[in-house]
């Protein structure tokens, strides 16, 4: 279900994959993020096979009754105090969804599912 958006000259439906998107690209730009956990392996993989980039990969929008709900599932540097990068994510999600596409954020979650050293794939 898109999320509406009204104002004088009529309605905005902007849909959740988009919103998956911007909030993946911002959490991406983020210190101490060294990428985005799938929860769907199977399609992603197949998205790599064919070379595609994914950047709402690990972003799951959900919208309900107007409520706007990200759970964003990330892979941390290892050395990084996973508390300040899991705040630092929020923070920057929350600010690029509101100021780039005027929604209200109600919550964001943040996974963390791994652990990476550097040089590590």
């Amino acid at each position: 279900m898109p999320k509406i958006l009204q104002n004088e000259l009529g309605k905005i439906a902007v849909a959740e994959e988009v919103i998956a998107t911007i909030a993946g690209f911002a959490a991406l730009d983020c210190y101490g993020l060294v990428g985005m956990a799938s929860q769907k392996k199977v399609k992603d993989s197949i998205s790599e096979l064919l070379g595609r980039e994914n950047p709402g990969r690990g972003v799951e929008v959900r919208i309900q009754d107007d409520h706007v709900v990200v759970d964003l599932h990330i892979i941390v540097s290892y050395g990084t105090k996973i508390s300040v990068v899991a705040h630092n994510v929020m923070d920057k999600v929350k600010y690029t969804l509101e100021n780039t596409l005027g929604i209200d954020v109600d919550q964001i979650n943040v996974i963390v599912q791994g652990v990476r050293v550097s040089g590590d794939k």
